[in-house]
């Protein structure tokens, strides 16, 4: 044994360590995005856990666009999203974290996903800016950016759990609470910090 981790798994959810290509391959990613959809985009994101130095995550990279209305952004990105191999799901609301007593309407995204293309596999999360599924997202990313220690330990955690669960499904529900964790132990880290989303007001 070398003391690396091992993330392989038979079957199901695969989850692979960390890729170096990673963030190049999101930045062009979102540059295309960005050329193919206008001015409708306020800010591109590369999310996740693939977006997190160091961590073993699913060869899948997780994008998040902003946008100030969800309908409109949808009905404009529909066709220019297809031509680049793009699929709308009907995902249109995120897990809203336990305890959170927001309206859950907040927590409405629209959800496109690539598979099986040359350039890679994508789930493209668009959101509305300022709203807490936005914030949600780039808090998870930078408050797991800033402590190595957490990384381990989640990617410890998601290697578990793909070996024990047969689907997706499964794999996301028992792991959305994990993720509620990590966001209310960042709160004190953006008090600390006076972290904002994008790095704006």
């Amino acid at each position: 044994m070398t003391g690396e981790l091992d993330v392989t798994v038979p079957a199901g959810v695969q989850v692979v360590p960390y890729d170096d290509r990673w963030p190049g391959l999101a930045a062009a990613e979102l540059a295309a995005l960005r050329t193919a959809l206008g001015s409708l985009v306020c800010h591109a994101d590369h999310i996740g856990s693939t977006a997190v130095p160091g961590m073993a995550a699913k060869d899948v990279l997780d994008l998040q666009l902003s946008v100030r209305d969800l309908d409109t952004a949808a009905a404009a990105f529909d066709a220019p999203l297809s031509r680049l191999g793009y699929t709308r799901l009907p995902y249109e609301r995120d897990h809203v974290p336990a305890g959170d007593r927001s309206d859950p309407a907040l927590w409405a995204k629209r959800y496109w996903r690539r598979r099986d293309e040359a350039a890679g596999d994508v789930n493209l999360h668009v959101r509305v800016v300022g709203s807490p599924n936005e914030r949600l997202a780039l808090l998870f990313r930078d408050w797991l950016r800033a402590h190595p220690l957490a990384v381990a330990a989640y990617a410890r955690f998601k290697a578990e759990l793909a070996r024990a669960v047969a689907g997706i499904e499964v794999y996301t529900e028992v792991k959305d609470p994990v993720v509620d964790l990590v966001v209310a132990a960042a709160a004190g880290w953006v008090r600390d910090t006076g972290w904002l989303p994008h790095g704006d007001s």
